[in-house]
């Protein structure tokens, strides 16, 4: 399974997203720019002593990831999907992207992937966070393909 994040800000998130992708065999691919540097103690904080072992893939830019995995299913997690993220067919090797915390998206990403959303009520706040967003989706897409390699 991996898991892109698309410019993401927020150190904090990021790292605890490395410490779950970690703990789930998960590949994190994060696409620039980014809005911190990966030597950040924030970033390191968050993921704890884990960060090193993270599976770690950066890409200078969404055309560089594109090129070469723009054949293989990605999902987008974002707040305007059409389906409800437990009603997918995940499989084995599918990315899931998430955009970033204060934005999103652009508009060329969004109509280039299939939208997924975790349902929400409606209220005066935009989004759930999103390292609770990826450990939501990233752990029913486990599910449905047998947590594989895990206790």
């Amino acid at each position: 399974m991996n898991i892109v994040l698309l410019n993401p800000e927020i150190p904090y998130n990021t790292g605890n997203i490395g410490r779950s992708a970690v703990l789930t065999n998960t590949t994190l691919h994060l696409i620039k720019p980014l809005g911190f540097s990966l030597d950040e103690k924030q970033l390191r904080r968050a993921g704890l002593d884990y960060w090193h072992l993270v599976d770690l893939k950066v890409w200078e830019s969404y055309e560089d990831f594109i090129a070469k995995y723009g054949d293989r299913r990605i999902f987008l997690s974002t707040t305007h999907g059409g389906n409800i993220y437990s009603d997918e067919k995940f499989q084995d090797g599918d990315f899931i992207m998430f955009g970033r915390e204060s934005s999103g998206v652009p508009e060329s990403v969004h109509n280039a992937h299939m939208g997924i959303r975790v349902p929400m009520v409606k209220s005066s706040t935009r989004s759930l966070n999103l390292s609770n967003t990826v450990a939501i989706i990233a752990y029913e897409a486990l599910r449905q393909i047998g947590f594989p390699n895990m206790k």
